[in-house]
């Protein structure tokens, strides 16, 4: 049995991945803010074990013990496990002097943090566990280039892929160790580009760029966009992918 724990699953990315993991030999285990019950009911339908666990990952304390209820599901016949962290906020949107600090500690609450508490309770409580184990952070093209009015999303974004390369090499010679890739996935037909589209030109200087993503047809779906993670995710060779990835390679 292949087990997959997938954050944000309730919407977006999260919530088409989680649909189409959804089989009779897949055990789920789908955080999110907010319950959702078509995941629950098309798991009961196709036969799939399904747990979803309602957590807010902007409180950090609260991350390694919503990490050990996840790892306290995981069955005895399982022959894999992933953890996709994938759950993230675009906010604050704005120059950074004009970012109120409340806001710029939950998007690195969210967009980092949680995802290395994740990670690192993951890769300890599996330590001995001899199983083929992976770790899926989705990161974004915001890591890598800066986008003015974005300044707490890049550098979200960018501390994921940097943790990534530390993670993998810390596991790299480790026997049944983890291996961790951060891929980019484009950019996707989602609520996060809806919001941005939705946002102030100062305080994003792209935003027509952006508004012309959505009129010229140019973002992915998130079935395709999930179809080809989950083909990645599952992919032969995956063990000997790059630690940083970006989906429109594939």
């Amino acid at each position: 049995m292949d087990v997959y724990f997938i954050t944000g699953a309730s919407k977006g990315i999260g919530l088409e991945l989680s649909k189409q993991l959804i089989e009779e030999n897949h055990f789920l285990v789908c955080t999110a803010r907010t319950r959702n019950e078509e995941l629950l009911q098309l798991a009961k339908e196709r036969k799939c074990q399904l747990v979803f666990l309602q957590s807010d990952l902007s409180e950090t304390e609260k991350i390694g013990g919503l990490m050990d209820e996840m790892i306290g599901l995981l069955p005895d016949q399982a022959r894999s496990v992933t953890l996709i962290n994938n759950a993230g906020v675009i906010d604050p949107i704005g120059r950074t002097e004009d970012n109120d600090p409340a806001m710029i500690a939950k998007s690195i609450s969210v967009n980092l943090t949680a995802p290395m508490i994740l990670s690192s309770t993951f890769i300890n409580n599996l330590m001995n566990h001899k199983i083929v184990k992976k770790i899926i952070n989705i990161s974004s093209g915001a890591g890598r280039h800066p986008y003015s009015g974005w300044s707490s999303y890049c550098a979200g974004k960018a501390g994921l892929d940097h943790y990534t390369r530390v993670v993998a090499e810390e596991q790299k010679n480790v026997p049944y160790g983890v291996k961790v890739i951060s891929i980019a996935p484009g950019i996707i037909d989602t609520g996060m580009q809806e919001k941005i589209r939705m946002s102030d030109e100062k305080d994003f200087v792209l935003l027509d760029r952006f508004k012309g993503y959505k009129e010229q047809g140019l973002l992915s779906s998130p079935e395709e966009t999930a179809r080809k993670l989950i083909h990645v995710i599952q992919n032969d060779h995956f063990t000997e992918m790059d630690d940083i990835l970006d989906l429109r390679n594939f």
